[in-house]
C-alpha cells in the first residue's frame, strides 16, 4: 500500500514533517479554500504540489497522491437544472488535476453534512480522547435544540423519552457543545453551520427521498466517471458516515447493495470506491471482508479505522452508540482486510496495472500524549494517527511475509 495521511493545507497544525516522520510517502489533501462548485485551476493545484513536493525536497520526499475531497455541489445532489454547470466545472477540475499528475480523487454524496458525531473529545479509559456518536444525544439535538418540524414521527417512543431525559440532564454548556458538534459537519474546519439557517438547508431536501438522491448520484457518475476514465483518473466515493439517514436526510452509500447499484450505474473502472472500514463497519449487517472481496478491483483508496459499537438496537440492528476505537481493537478485523488488499495488489501487479499499490491512510486517531495539549482537527491529531499507521504497517509486513 502507499502509506499516506490527510493534510488540510498550510493551516493544518500537523505539519508535513510530522507526516514524513510518521512513515508516510504520500499526502492526501484538498483545496479547501476554493468554494464548492468552482473550478480548481491548474495554478492553484500546482501551488499545493509545490508546497507538498518541492518546498520540502531536502528530506524524504512526499507526493500529493490523493485528492480528498473534490466536493460535489449541493445542486448536483438535489438534481437541479444548475447541476449542468457544476458538473462541467467538476470535469474541468478533474482535467486540471490530471494535467498536474494527480490521478486519485475521493468524493462523497452525503447531503448537507459530510459526517456526524455527538462528542469530539470522549475520554477513553487510558485518558486519550476519541470521537463518539450517541443516538439519544443526536435525537436530543434534533428534537429539542433544532426542533425540526415532523422529527418526532421518525423516532420511537423510547428514543423520544430517553432523548428528553438526556436533554433535561444537560447543562447549558453541554447543550452548546452538542449543537456545535452536530453542526460541524465538514472535515478540516472548526466552523459549524449556523442553527438559524440550518433548517433551511434541510428543507431543500424535504421532497428528495433515497430513490431520488440515488438517481441523482447515478446521473453524476454516468456523466463524470467515463470522462475520468479517459483522463486516467480513479474516482472513489466515500461511504456515508454514519451509514444511516439523519435529520430526515437520505443516505444512499451505506450498504453492499448501495455500492452494487452504484458500480453498475457506470461500468468503468474509474467509477470506484473509497473503502472506509469505519463508516461501513458501523453497521453490523455490513460484512466488510465480503464487500472488499466483491469490489476489490474498484477500490482505489483505503481508509482504515475501527469503530466500536457500544449499543445496538436489538430489533432494527441499528447502532445506537459507537466510538472511534484504536485501529486494532474495534469491530473491524484489520488482519483479514489487509490480507485481501495485499492479494488484490499482487493480482494487479501481475496484470501490469499502474495502480497496483493502493493509497491507504489511517483514518482518525485518538488525541493522546502531547497532542492532548494541542488544538487539532477532530480525529486528525498527529500521534494517534502515527500509532494507527504503525500498527497497520506492521500487519501489512506480516501478511506479505506469510503469503
Amino acid at each position: 500500500m502507499i502509506h499516506t495521511m490527510r493534510w488540510f493545507g498550510p493551516n493544518d497544525p500537523v505539519s508535513l514533517m510530522d507526516l514524513r516522520q510518521a512513515g508516510c510517502e504520500g499526502v492526501v489533501s484538498a483545496l479547501h479554500q476554493i468554494p464548492v462548485g468552482e473550478v480548481w485551476s491548474l495554478d492553484a493545484i500546482k501551488e499545493r504540489i509545490k508546497i507538498i513536493e518541492e518546498d520540502n525536497h531536502q528530506y524524504t520526499p512526499l507526493k500529493w497522491v490523493v485528492v480528498e475531497s473534490l466536493p460535489v455541489h449541493e445542486d448536483i445532489k438535489k438534481g437541479l437544472p444548475s447541476r449542468r454547470k457544476y458538473i462541467d466545472n467538476y470535469k474541468l477540475s478533474l482535467k486540471n488535476l490530471a494535467e498536474a499528475g494527480i490521478k486519485t480523487v475521493c468524493y462523497n454524496f452525503m447531503p448537507v453534512l459530510d459526517w456526524s458525531r455527538t462528542k469530539l473529545n470522549y475520554e477513553m479509559p487510558d485518558g486519550s480522547r476519541a470521537l463518539r456518536y450517541v443516538w439519544y444525544d443526536f435525537a436530543a439535538f434534533d428534537l429539542y435544540i433544532l426542533q425540526r418540524p415532523g422529527a418526532k414521527a421518525e423516532y420511537s417512543e423510547e428514543t423520544i423519552l430517553k432523548s428528553k431525559e438526556r436533554f433535561n440532564q444537560m447543562s447549558e454548556e453541554e447543550k452548546a457543545e452538542l449543537q456545535n458538534t452536530v453542526l460541524l459537519g465538514l472535515p478540516g474546519s472548526m466552523e459549524a453551520f449556523h442553527l438559524e439557517t440550518f433548517q433551511g438547508l434541510l428543507d431543500n431536501y424535504k421532497n428528495i427521498g433515497a430513490d431520488l438522491l440515488r438517481e441523482n448520484l447515478h446521473y453524476f457518475v454516468k456523466e463524470v466517471t467515463p470522462f475520468a476514465e479517459e483522463l486516467g483518473i480513479k474516482m472513489c466515493i466515500h461511504p456515508d458516515d454514519p451509514p444511516f439517514p439523519l435529520l430526515g436526510l437520505p443516505r444512499v452509500v451505506s450498504t453492499e447493495a448501495d455500492l452494487s447499484a452504484l458500480m453498475n450505474a457506470s461500468n468503468v473502472n474509474a467509477n470506484g470506491i473509497t473503502f472506509c472500514t469505519g463508516s461501513l463497519g458501523v453497521r453490523p449487517d455490513n460484512n466488510l471482508a465480503a464487500i472488499l472481496e466483491k469490489f476489490a478491483d474498484r477500490v482505489h483508496f483505503l481508509h482504515f479505522r475501527a469503530t466500536k459499537r457500544e449499543l445496538t438496537d436489538e430489533f432494527t440492528g441499528r447502532p445506537l452508540i459507537f466510538h472511534e476505537a484504536d485501529h486494532l481493537t474495534g469491530d473491524v478485523d484489520m488482519v483479514e482486510l489487509i490480507k485481501i488488499v495485499v492479494e488484490e495488489e499482487i493480482r494487479r501487479k501481475g496484470l501490469g496495472l499502474s495502480n497496483h499499490r493502493i493509497p491507504m491512510r489511517p483514518d482518525h486517531g485518538h488525541q493522546m500524549l502531547d497532542d492532548l495539549k494541542k488544538s487539532t482537527y477532530p480525529g486528525y491529531s498527529a500521534i494517534g494517527r502515527l500509532k494507527g499507521l504503525a500498527e497497520l504497517r506492521g500487519i501489512e509486513v506480516a501478511v506479505n511475509r506469510m503469503i
